[in-house]
């Protein structure tokens, strides 16, 4: 029998149900042939984050009475691929926990195999937004029912019956957006001017993770508009996070007028486009005027930020032609210069 050389080799040859997450940018499914052709070196990672591949890989292995999660960051190298000498560590571990044959493996071995994230190099643990949408993702995926929270958050956008929105839990909220139909959005819409911040902020991190009609990226729009005139940057940033994954023209009209803007284009706005919105990136007029902005902006890690999202395989190209055709004398060549210092110097 042929070793066992990627995870995704393990849990075939096991036999575990396994469920896998994004959990880098956003908390979406990631297909299983995605990691098989990653793990094999054959396709750079789809949503990478800050150099890393984060998946939660959701398993019931043996005769487990719950599924495991676990959390991992499998590194990236320049071109988005695995580096894999931590993720071959790890498995190396796993494979001698478990003794070679994984296809028999019982109660007392599955519960090594929860110990191994201990001391872990590629363990991380998701902020509380990601570990909610996961729940909420995964719960819906699997057919349970929502949890205990998700109720009085229903009642609450439906208008069914007066909530202190201050009860609202986090998880209810995940529920909520992971289960939305088109007419609860379109509901959801025509509340946004009067919902407290406190719970736009909260929609919004929720919102970031899914696809969503046309009626509610307008909702959202108007929002951050209304924020951005009273100087709420937070709000501003939250919906401009939230449409990020809307695929409506409005949502990239609204990135290309903030970033003809430039005294709208400080940091936080520039860091929300980059971390949420980078799909509308993919345009032939927003990304040079993105890249300019973050250019002229002292405050920015320009360094950074690009090599963040020239990890994004469909934007990696175009971010190189991008700072190719930067005119010699431009803010963003005057950057380059710092990030490639001459050899001689």
């Amino acid at each position: 029998m042929q070793p066992i050389k990627t995870l995704d080799e393990f849990f075939t040859r096991s036999g575990a149900e396994v469920s896998l997450y994004h959990m880098g940018r956003r908390v979406i499914p990631c297909p299983r042939e995605s990691l098989a052709v990653f793990e094999r070196g054959e396709i750079a990672w789809a949503e990478p984050w800050q150099g890393q591949a984060r998946v939660a890989i959701v398993f019931r292995l043996g005769d487990m009475p719950e599924p495991a999660i676990w959390f991992l960051a499998l590194p990236l190298d320049e071109q988005g691929l695995l580096a894999p000498a931590q993720r071959d560590a790890f498995l190396n571990r796993l494979l001698e926990t478990l003794g070679r044959n994984v296809s028999q493996v019982g109660r007392e071995e599955t519960a090594d195999v929860d110990h191994l994230m201990k001391d872990n190099p590629l363990a991380f643990t998701p902020n509380i937004t990601f570990q909610a949408m996961l729940n909420a993702r995964a719960t819906s995926d699997m057919g349970l029912s929502a949890s205990q929270h998700f109720e009085p958050v229903e009642a609450y956008f439906s208008g069914q019956q007066m909530i202190d929105w201050q009860s609202l839990g986090l998880q209810g909220i995940a529920d909520y957006i992971v289960r939305m139909q088109a007419h609860e959005s379109a509901s959801l819409a025509q509340l946004f001017e009067s919902l407290p911040t406190a719970v736009i902020h909260t929609l919004c991190y929720c919102l970031e993770h899914r696809a969503f009609p046309d009626t509610l990226v307008s909702a959202l729009h108007r929002r951050g508009e209304t924020a951005a005139q009273m100087g709420d940057i937070e709000t501003l940033c939250a919906c401009l996070r939230a449409v990020g994954t809307a695929s409506a023209p409005e949502a990239g009209n609204w990135y290309s007028s903030i970033l003809s803007d430039i005294a709208a284009c400080g940091p936080d706005v520039l860091a929300a486009i980059a971390g949420r919105g980078w799909q509308h990136l993919e345009d032939a007029q927003r990304l040079p005027l993105f890249l300019q902005r973050l250019a002229e902006d002292e405050r920015t890690d320009f360094a950074a930020v690009v090599r963040d999202i020239a990890l994004i395989p469909r934007l990696r190209l175009p971010v190189m032609m991008a700072l190719r055709d930067a005119p010699a004398s431009s803010a963003i060549q005057r950057r380059l210069a710092i990030m490639t210092p001459h050899r001689n110097a």
